[in-house]
């Protein structure tokens, strides 16, 4: 059974047994109450199952509750560690839509036939997603846009751009 990143808990927050959480997923139902999840610390490779039962945004981080965890010393032992989902989880996304460990190993070629590099993280700044691409000590941000990205075939794990002035100066 295979597990995927969804979030990192960074701290504890009062002495209720809540967590601070560093989302790394953009789907807000992975920390609706009901949901399980999975705590894998740093120090084992076990994994802690626990279920959500209150969730809320506090200055840009996600503050959960699982069951059974009732107060600060419940919780203090799952600082740094992350959370997962198994990927049963995964819910379908629509045409032209990937999760991020889809695209992360893709390699990425221009229209030329121009080898780039791999995409070796994704970063969400703002209106879109810019993936990063390395090679041989050069990195190139390539924003996901319809203009510059051509096709994303994830079987062959490739992807085909067509680069705009200045993006691989």
């Amino acid at each position: 059974m295979e597990h995927l990143k969804v979030g990192k808990i960074v701290n504890t927050h009062g002495i209720r047994g809540e967590v601070r959480v560093i989302r790394i997923t953009d789907f807000e139902e992975r920390f609706e109450a009901g949901t399980t999840l999975y705590i894998k610390s740093k120090a084992s490779d076990t994994l802690t199952p626990v279920t959500i039962d209150g969730h809320r945004v506090h200055k840009n981080f996600d503050l959960l509750h699982f069951q059974g965890y009732e107060n600060i010393n419940d919780v203090e032992k799952f600082k740094d560690s992350t959370l997962l989902i198994r990927t049963e989880q995964l819910t379908e996304l629509e045409e032209n839509e990937f999760y991020y460990h889809e695209i992360i190993g893709c390699e990425v070629e221009t229209v030329s036939g121009e080898v780039l590099g791999k995409v070796s993280e994704i970063l969400s700044p703002g209106a879109n997603d810019v993936w990063v691409v390395k090679q041989k000590g050069k990195e190139y941000l390539i924003p996901y846009i319809e203009d510059i990205v051509k096709e994303v075939d994830i079987d062959k794990q490739r992807i085909i751009i067509e680069p705009m002035e200045g993006l691989l100066d």
